[in-house]
């Protein structure tokens, strides 16, 4: 039987064609940059060492201009200047929430806009980063959702979300300094924004694997989570190419329920969802799996789903995040009380599995779990609604 193709949609990442002109090394692989490095003339016995100096300017010290690589002599510097850039993305707008919360702005090639947050906690930072414009899963209670999926992400745009806040939090090490001597701001990456992680695997699996190079951004793969909806064929390959940390948005206890909130499920249900799951600590070295479980008041939040959750997860390590629903104009779905919440909470905390009830951050600039949408599409409906209710065609 001939070997099923991954079910992921790499195709979709534009620009399908390259612009003339000078290649971006941001996002490129330490074998992809030495490729380029040697297409542009450096000497082949050579390349790896530069990969080296460069890489470390790049993603170590947070240096954009060739010109300050100062271990490489100037001919080779002018070298890179005529055939490199380093560009990230660039933040069109920057929201500061009274938690201290910090929502981006981001465009990207194409004019295309995202969102990455940066939540500030005591003795660390959580640096929420998309990986599509828009989303293909249309789940329901999800703001995201409502917003088509436009094109998947690079990973130069993946990773340039890091060091664009990076950038923001003034954490590149001064110079002189040891990297590892400086306070760590940016301590965690989740991919939670914007778009299904693994449906644009190879740009995400590429852009985490720059974040976690030691000579480089440095962050373990236990400091990096990746939240998937549920693409099944995809979880394996996580675990064997990622090796981080993995969240499941799960949200609901019956397969009726969860078609509706996670419509995924339709494809991949419960059973083979979890299936899937079973193998993945091991498998990766995790010590757990997070389920996601957001809290909709009367649809998912009932003791009976409670104890049917545990049931359900039985055997695998794991911890429940109960996230109260944060509402968004139009959402069709009201937040759980925080009574109910609770009670739900301690009926899992008493079956022996970790139930923390996630703190809503930056609701006040819809910087919460499920609210991001890009700017331009809230302006598209905002002008929608504006015409309607003035009549208008």
């Amino acid at each position: 039987m001939a070997a099923t193709a991954p079910i992921t949609q790499d195709v979709l990442t534009l620009p399908r064609k390259l612009p003339q002109g000078p290649q971006n090394l941001v996002g490129l692989t330490r074998d992809a940059m030495r490729d380029a490095l040697i297409a542009a003339g450096t000497p082949e016995r050579q390349a790896k060492m530069r990969v080296g100096q460069i890489w470390q300017w790049i993603y170590q010290k947070g240096v954009r201009d060739f010109g300050l690589m100062t271990n490489l002599a100037k001919p080779y510097r002018a070298m890179l200047a005529e055939h490199f850039v380093i560009e990230i993305p660039q933040v069109v707008t920057r929201q500061v929430s009274e938690d201290g919360t910090r929502k981006y702005l981001v465009r990207i090639a194409g004019g295309h806009e995202v969102e990455t947050v940066y939540i500030p906690e005591e003795g660390r930072g959580t640096l929420c980063i998309s990986s599509q414009v828009g989303c293909t899963l249309t789940c329901s209670f999800c703001h995201t959702g409502t917003q088509k999926l436009v094109r998947n992400l690079t990973a130069a745009e993946i990773v340039g979300q890091v060091m664009l806040a990076r950038d923001d939090l003034g954490e590149w090490p001064a110079p002189g300094r040891n990297p590892k001597d400086e306070a760590r701001l940016l301590s965690n990456i989740v991919l939670m924004g914007m778009g299904e992680p693994l449906y644009n695997f190879v740009a995400v699996r590429d852009a985490m694997k720059i974040a976690m190079d030691p000579e480089g951004i440095s962050l373990s793969r236990r400091r990096i989570t990746l939240s998937t909806s549920g693409v099944v064929p995809e979880i394996a390959r996580t675990a064997e190419e990622i090796g981080c940390l993995l969240a499941v948005s799960f949200h609901a206890t019956t397969d009726e329920v969860r078609n509706t909130l996670v419509p995924i499920n339709r494809r991949w249900n419960i059973e083979t969802l979890l299936n899937a799951l079973r193998d993945y600590p091991k498998a990766s070295n995790s010590e757990r799996i997070t389920f996601e479980y957001v809290m909709l008041k009367g649809v998912n939040d009932s003791d009976e789903d409670a104890r049917r959750l545990i049931k359900l997860i039985e055997g695998i390590p794991a911890k429940i995040n109960l996230i109260p629903f944060n509402e968004w104009p139009g959402a069709p779905y009201q937040r759980s009380s925080n009574n109910r919440i609770r009670a739900f909470a301690d009926i899992i905390y008493k079956a022996g599995y970790a139930s923390p009830i996630r703190t809503p951050r930056g609701e006040d600039i819809m910087a919460a779990c499920g609210q991001l949408k890009s700017e331009t599409e809230r302006a598209r409906k905002s002008r929608r609604e504006i015409a309607a209710e003035a009549g208008l065609p």
